[in-house]
């Protein structure tokens, strides 16, 4: 009884020695919403500490993609040549200097890296035989509106399938198609490369286009969820009525899959649009076929641009610009497409 009553006068002791210390320790965790025993903190001001250091990181995050954003954009208003223009890019400024606004080579003026990528960035226009800015704009249109258009209803038509009508081995097919998703692209392209020169679709427009006539299975996979959604007594109705399948999926599930499809659409022309990698690999630089992407390379590696890469930032801003706006009109759209896929009849 002794040695207890011992051993608690030596923690009191002990308690009384670093209590101060321990008190204003406490007080301070208590601030930012830490309890203890000699202090509680509040539920509120706790919350409120985590929504402070969670903003803090969001925003870091948010500050790490939009400021290269941002400053291509500065960047493509600047004097970027000679030696004063490779000073404006050396460093991570919020916006170039505005003395750099009064460079005139031939053209000046603010949107002077603008007038020089249109104007004499490339020579001819678009049905130009020899390559030109003009030409590689109207490739890339052409690569992403065809391929896109026919591959997003072709991937339609195999998600009503798929989600819709009953046939041997349909969910083992469907499980062999998204095990293919699992495999990267970039280790199939050897093989890509050969038989595309197999069949002579390599250095012209058959390369981008034809392979996205056949659709996408994660298209398809998306649809088919969407149409999960939609009720199976309306294509037993229209069975009834004599309507063949053909029928049923041109009057009644494209006009009511059409959110999805437009949503899926909108999606691979993003895609379409900025592939890079297969006008790359499949489209030598000298082909008058190559996509803007490619043309971007072409002009960084030229000697017309060699010390001046304004019209080059120029070119790059006006690359993304279509498929921002076209996301910022139908991002509604997109999202709640992608939030109905979830659901299932």
């Amino acid at each position: 009884m002794e040695n207890m009553q011992s051993v608690q006068v030596d923690i009191a002791e002990e308690e009384i020695k670093v209590s101060s210390f321990r008190y204003g320790l406490n007080s301070v965790l208590a601030f930012f919403g830490f309890s203890s025993k000699t202090h509680r903190a509040s539920k509120k001001r706790a919350k409120l500490v985590g929504d402070i250091v969670t903003y803090i990181v969001l925003l870091f995050g948010a500050f790490l993609m939009i400021y290269p954003f941002w400053w291509m954009i500065a960047a493509s208003f600047a004097q970027t040549g000679g030696q004063e223009g490779n000073n404006a890019l050396s460093g991570l400024d919020w916006w170039p200097s505005p003395s750099a606004f009064g460079y005139d080579d031939a053209v000046g003026g603010f949107f002077r890296n603008y007038v020089v990528l249109f104007d004499r960035g490339f020579s001819g226009g678009i049905f130009d035989p020899s390559f030109s800015y003009w030409r590689a704009v109207a490739n890339n249109l052409f690569y992403s509106i065809v391929p896109v258009v026919v591959g997003v209803i072709t991937s339609a038509m195999a998600a009503f399938s798929f989600a819709k009508i009953n046939w041997i081995g349909r969910n083992a097919v469907f499980m062999f198609l998204l095990a293919a998703i699992m495999v990267p692209g970039p280790s199939i392209m050897t093989t890509q490369y050969a038989m595309y020169q197999s069949f002579g679709f390599l250095n012209n427009w058959a390369v981008m286009v034809v392979p996205g006539l056949f659709g996408a299975i994660m298209t398809a996979f998306f649809i088919r969820q969407f149409l999960f959604g939609l009720p199976t007594s309306i294509i037993e109705a229209a069975k009834i009525d004599g309507a063949g399948y053909g029928r049923i999926f041109v009057g009644f599930i494209l006009p009511l899959a059409m959110p999805a499809i437009v949503a899926q659409g909108l999606l691979s022309f993003m895609g379409c649009w900025n592939n890079y990698m297969g006008s790359y690999i499949f489209i030598t630089g000298s082909s008058v076929w190559v996509n803007l992407p490619h043309a971007m390379t072409i002009m960084n590696s030229g000697t017309t641009f060699a010390s001046d890469q304004g019209p080059i930032l120029a070119a790059a801003v006006m690359c993304v610009l279509p498929v921002i706006i076209l996301f910022a009109i139908f991002q509604k759209m997109i999202i709640g497409s992608l939030m109905l896929t979830g659901s299932k009849e």
